[in-house]
């Protein structure tokens, strides 16, 4: 089966109905949906992308199992000097989730630039990347030099870490236990700077998409091939900075002290930050990347 646009269409409409964080109830409203060269199947087979703002364009890359909606907060910071550029990863999201689909970093990276072609951005373009957005914003920028300007990582993941491949029938529970409501929110709530600062409106958006029709089997063959690793290393030629959550419950201070040693870049730790510096700190995102060149 092949999540159709009708279906993607409806709904997301009928979520943003339902969304009471007022953010993401208008970047929903700004979703188009596109017909993909050598990755739709059929005419209706459409892929979203939330577009916002005028100016250089900044493509934003979102984190595993989210959406574009992990973006809502950020936005009003950015949108007056730059055309947002805000997809839902191939495999994640509302896009479409056909049966036959290879769900590894190969496919995303396809999509991401027939996504562009079809947008006709040809200025480059600066990527935001955050968690394994990050991962795959320093992929994309390996096979892709000529279009891309400058990247800011957010508590990125898959940087140096080795692909873990999780064979069947373990893909199938990993999915299973993901999809529980407990799991789910205390996921939403560790990702934040505190418990706290989590509420109905957080919950929902960190859980909206998983109702999507083949969700789970798109998760489970992303897992199956061992998913964003190893992304980090040789680094693109391009302007890098990363700025990492001091209060990061997600990634562990091991990982992130690992990662700076062999990622020659410029590092900054983000006070009263988790793992989501665009949702606990997004005023202070959008300063380090209008000051991006003064930072590095």
């Amino acid at each position: 089966m092949i999540y159709s646009t009708s279906n993607s269409k409806k709904e997301l409409e009928k979520i943003t109905t339902q969304l009471t964080d007022p953010l993401a109830k208008n970047l929903a409203g700004s979703v188009h949906w596109l017909n993909l060269n050598g990755i739709s199947k059929t005419s209706e087979d459409l892929y979203p992308v939330a577009i916002v703002g005028k100016g250089k364009p900044i493509l934003l890359l979102h984190g595993f199992d989210s959406c574009f909606l992990e973006f809502r907060r950020l936005i009003p910071f950015l949108k007056q000097n730059h055309q947002l550029i805000i997809p839902d990863l191939f495999g994640f999201g509302f896009c479409p989730r056909p049966k036959e689909a290879n769900y590894g970093i190969t496919s995303i990276i396809q999509h991401l630039v027939k996504l562009l072609d079809e947008l006709n951005v040809k200025e480059n373009i600066g990527i935001i990347g955050a968690s394994m957005g990050g991962g795959v914003a320093m992929e994309f920028s390996r096979q892709n030099i000529n279009n891309v300007d400058k990247l800011l990582l957010l508590s990125p993941a898959g940087l140096i870490d080795k692909p873990s491949p999780i064979p069947w029938p373990l893909d199938q529970l990993g999915v299973c236990f993901l999809k529980q409501k407990f799991v789910r929110e205390s996921l939403c709530k560790n990702a934040f700077f505190s418990s706290k600062n989590v509420g109905p409106s957080e919950k929902q958006i960190a859980s909206i998409h998983i109702d999507v029709p083949g969700w789970g089997r798109s998760l489970a063959a992303f897992a199956r091939g061992g998913g964003v690793a190893n992304c980090g290393i040789p680094l693109p030629k391009r302007p890098i900075a990363i700025l990492w959550g001091s209060n990061d419950k997600i990634l562990n201070k091991r990982s992130r002290i690992e990662c700076q040693k062999r990622i020659d870049c410029f590092h900054e730790e983000v006070d009263n930050c988790g793992h989501l510096p665009h949702i606990d700190r997004p005023e202070l995102v959008a300063n380090r990347w209008n000051n991006f060149d003064k930072i590095i």
